[in-house]
């Protein structure tokens, strides 16, 4: 079983939406998803209204801290946000790959529905991009 964190800073937009695309385009594969945050601030209403578009079901998952998988053993550590990747805690996984790409914030954005569904549009293609190439070619590399 390969185990792969998703980690933010809050655990509730962008590392929600990349947790819900890795096991959309793992499909039960032998592959083990987690996502957490450095801190937790809840599920984002916007992400899971997006995410659900495109035909994702994220209203189930919890918004969980880095340090509940203390005892996890990753195999890839992957950092959606400059902020948790600079203040990242240690995560005791000896040889873990990290890789970090820091995705559009949609929760930042302020203004009409409109806009903020933009917003959360952007950041979801953005991140679906991105995990799809990751399953393609590093997963099956």
């Amino acid at each position: 079983m390969i185990n792969i964190l998703v980690l933010c800073t809050g655990n509730s937009c962008r590392s929600q939406m990349a947790h819900g695309y890795l096991n959309h385009f793992l499909d039960n594969r032998s592959f083990k998803v987690y996502s957490a945050g450095i801190e937790t601030h809840g599920l984002n209403p916007g992400a899971v209204a997006i995410m659900k578009e495109d035909g994702i079901d994220i209203s189930k998952h919890t918004s969980n801290h880095v340090d509940e998988y203390q005892n996890v053993s990753f195999d890839y550590i992957i950092t959606v946000c400059d902020h948790a990747n600079e203040n990242c805690p240690y995560i005791p996984s000896k040889n873990a790959k990290r890789l970090h790409h820091n995705f559009f914030d949609p929760s930042k954005v302020e203004g009409t529905d409109l806009e903020k569904h933009t917003a959360f549009l952007k950041a979801r293609e953005e991140i679906k991009s991105y995990f799809k190439d990751f399953t393609e070619t590093t997963l099956t590399a």
